[in-house]
Protein backbone atom coordinates (compact mmCIF):
# COMPACT_ATOMS: atom_id res chain seq x y z
CA UNK A 1 0.00 0.00 0.00
CA UNK A 2 1.46 3.36 -1.04
CA UNK A 3 1.68 5.82 1.89
CA UNK A 4 0.50 8.78 -0.23
CA UNK A 5 -2.84 7.05 -0.70
CA UNK A 6 -3.61 6.81 3.02
CA UNK A 7 -1.80 9.78 4.56
CA UNK A 8 -4.35 12.49 3.63
CA UNK A 9 -7.06 10.51 5.42
CA UNK A 10 -4.98 10.53 8.62
CA UNK A 11 -4.56 14.31 8.77
CA UNK A 12 -7.10 16.04 11.01
CA UNK A 13 -7.65 19.65 12.07
CA UNK A 14 -7.17 20.40 15.77
CA UNK A 15 -6.69 23.86 17.31
CA UNK A 16 -6.54 25.33 13.83
CA UNK A 17 -3.63 23.08 12.84
CA UNK A 18 -3.47 20.17 10.42
CA UNK A 19 -2.02 17.33 12.45
CA UNK A 20 -1.45 13.59 12.44
CA UNK A 21 -1.96 11.41 15.51
CA UNK A 22 1.06 9.75 17.16
CA UNK A 23 -0.32 6.25 16.67
CA UNK A 24 -0.95 6.90 12.97
CA UNK A 25 2.49 8.41 12.48
CA UNK A 26 4.12 5.50 14.30
CA UNK A 27 2.26 3.01 12.10
CA UNK A 28 3.40 4.84 8.97
CA UNK A 29 7.01 4.88 10.19
CA UNK A 30 6.82 1.20 11.14
CA UNK A 31 7.47 1.65 14.86
CA UNK A 32 5.34 1.33 17.96
CA UNK A 33 3.60 4.39 19.35
CA UNK A 34 5.61 4.06 22.56
CA UNK A 35 8.89 3.97 20.58
CA UNK A 36 7.87 7.13 18.71
CA UNK A 37 6.89 8.92 21.91
CA UNK A 38 10.11 7.80 23.64
CA UNK A 39 12.15 9.24 20.77
CA UNK A 40 10.19 12.50 21.05
CA UNK A 41 10.69 12.54 24.84
CA UNK A 42 14.45 12.03 24.44
CA UNK A 43 14.59 14.89 21.92
CA UNK A 44 12.17 17.41 23.45
CA UNK A 45 14.14 20.39 22.17
CA UNK A 46 13.34 19.31 18.60
CA UNK A 47 9.58 19.32 19.23
CA UNK A 48 8.33 22.78 20.28
CA UNK A 49 4.59 23.30 20.77
CA UNK A 50 4.08 24.23 17.11
CA UNK A 51 5.61 20.88 16.02
CA UNK A 52 3.87 18.49 18.44
CA UNK A 53 1.47 18.75 21.36
CA UNK A 54 -0.69 16.53 23.54
CA UNK A 55 -4.45 16.52 23.14
CA UNK A 56 -6.78 17.38 25.96
CA UNK A 57 -9.24 14.73 27.13
CA UNK A 58 -12.06 16.57 25.34
CA UNK A 59 -10.08 16.78 22.09
CA UNK A 60 -9.19 13.09 22.28
CA UNK A 61 -12.86 12.20 22.90
CA UNK A 62 -13.97 14.35 19.96
CA UNK A 63 -11.36 12.72 17.73
CA UNK A 64 -12.62 9.28 18.74
CA UNK A 65 -16.17 10.27 17.76
CA UNK A 66 -15.08 11.73 14.43
CA UNK A 67 -12.96 8.78 13.30
CA UNK A 68 -13.72 5.18 12.59
CA UNK A 69 -10.43 4.15 14.22
CA UNK A 70 -9.97 4.55 17.95
CA UNK A 71 -7.48 6.89 19.52
CA UNK A 72 -7.55 5.41 22.99
CA UNK A 73 -6.52 1.97 24.11
CA UNK A 74 -9.28 -0.63 24.05
CA UNK A 75 -8.59 -2.11 27.48
CA UNK A 76 -9.12 0.71 29.93
CA UNK A 77 -11.39 3.68 29.90
CA UNK A 78 -8.66 5.88 31.37
CA UNK A 79 -5.74 7.19 29.37
CA UNK A 80 -2.32 6.95 30.96
CA UNK A 81 -1.06 9.63 28.56
CA UNK A 82 -3.05 11.90 26.32
CA UNK A 83 -2.38 11.22 22.64
CA UNK A 84 0.25 13.42 20.99
CA UNK A 85 -0.29 14.96 17.58
CA UNK A 86 2.30 16.20 15.10
CA UNK A 87 2.15 19.06 12.65
CA UNK A 88 3.85 18.76 9.27
CA UNK A 89 7.14 19.98 10.75
CA UNK A 90 6.81 17.69 13.75
CA UNK A 91 6.25 14.67 11.50
CA UNK A 92 9.45 15.52 9.63
CA UNK A 93 11.37 15.97 12.85
CA UNK A 94 10.08 12.60 14.06
CA UNK A 95 11.54 10.99 10.94
CA UNK A 96 14.88 12.59 11.78
CA UNK A 97 14.96 11.27 15.35
CA UNK A 98 13.84 7.79 14.29
CA UNK A 99 16.59 7.59 11.63
CA UNK A 100 15.20 4.66 9.68
CA UNK A 101 15.03 4.42 5.88
CA UNK A 102 11.30 3.81 6.07
CA UNK A 103 10.81 6.92 8.23
CA UNK A 104 12.66 9.05 5.70
CA UNK A 105 10.68 7.63 2.75
CA UNK A 106 7.35 8.01 4.52
CA UNK A 107 8.17 11.55 5.66
CA UNK A 108 8.40 12.59 2.00
CA UNK A 109 4.90 11.23 1.44
CA UNK A 110 3.64 12.99 4.56
CA UNK A 111 4.99 16.30 3.30
CA UNK A 112 3.28 15.70 -0.04
CA UNK A 113 -0.01 14.98 1.75
CA UNK A 114 0.24 18.21 3.78
CA UNK A 115 1.03 20.16 0.58
CA UNK A 116 -1.96 18.57 -1.16
CA UNK A 117 -4.18 19.49 1.78
CA UNK A 118 -2.90 23.08 1.73
CA UNK A 119 -3.56 23.41 -2.01
CA UNK A 120 -7.06 21.98 -1.58
CA UNK A 121 -7.83 24.47 1.20
CA UNK A 122 -6.58 27.40 -0.88
CA UNK A 123 -8.58 26.28 -3.90
CA UNK A 124 -11.76 25.98 -1.82
CA UNK A 125 -11.18 29.38 -0.24
CA UNK A 126 -10.71 30.99 -3.66
CA UNK A 127 -13.83 29.27 -5.01
CA UNK A 128 -15.90 30.40 -2.01
CA UNK A 129 -14.77 34.00 -2.54
CA UNK A 130 -15.69 33.83 -6.24
CA UNK A 131 -19.16 32.42 -5.47
CA UNK A 132 -19.78 35.11 -2.86
CA UNK A 133 -18.72 37.78 -5.36
CA UNK A 134 -21.06 36.38 -8.02
CA UNK A 135 -23.94 36.22 -5.55
CA UNK A 136 -23.46 39.84 -4.54
CA UNK A 137 -23.10 40.96 -8.15
CA UNK A 138 -26.10 39.07 -9.57
CA UNK A 139 -28.38 38.86 -6.54
CA UNK A 140 -30.58 41.76 -7.66
CA UNK A 141 -30.91 40.41 -11.19
CA UNK A 142 -31.93 36.96 -10.01
CA UNK A 143 -34.45 38.53 -7.67
CA UNK A 144 -36.11 40.23 -10.63
CA UNK A 145 -36.17 36.95 -12.57
CA UNK A 146 -37.80 35.13 -9.65
CA UNK A 147 -40.41 37.90 -9.29
CA UNK A 148 -41.26 37.60 -13.00
CA UNK A 149 -41.54 33.81 -12.75
CA UNK A 150 -43.76 34.07 -9.66
CA UNK A 151 -45.98 36.60 -11.46
CA UNK A 152 -46.37 34.20 -14.38
CA UNK A 153 -47.18 31.31 -12.06
CA UNK A 154 -49.76 33.27 -10.09
CA UNK A 155 -53.39 32.44 -10.82
CA UNK A 156 -54.79 34.58 -13.62
CA UNK A 157 -57.20 37.35 -12.75
CA UNK A 158 -60.84 36.58 -13.63
CA UNK A 159 -61.91 37.88 -17.05
CA UNK A 160 -65.20 39.80 -17.02
CA UNK A 161 -65.66 40.26 -20.75
CA UNK A 162 -67.65 38.16 -23.23
CA UNK A 163 -66.83 34.45 -23.09
CA UNK A 164 -65.50 32.86 -26.24
CA UNK A 165 -66.59 29.56 -27.72
CA UNK A 166 -69.92 27.73 -27.81
CA UNK A 167 -72.32 28.84 -25.12
CA UNK A 168 -75.49 27.10 -24.13
CA UNK A 169 -78.59 29.25 -23.78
Amino acid sequence: MKPAVIVPDLIVAIRGESVILDSDLAALYGVSTSALNQAVQRNQARFPADFAFRLTVAEAAELVRSRSQTVTKKRGANLKYAPRVFTEHGALMAANVLRSKRAVAVSVEIVRAFIQLRKFALTNEKLARQIAELESRYDGQFEQVFEAINALLASPEPHHGRRMGFQQP
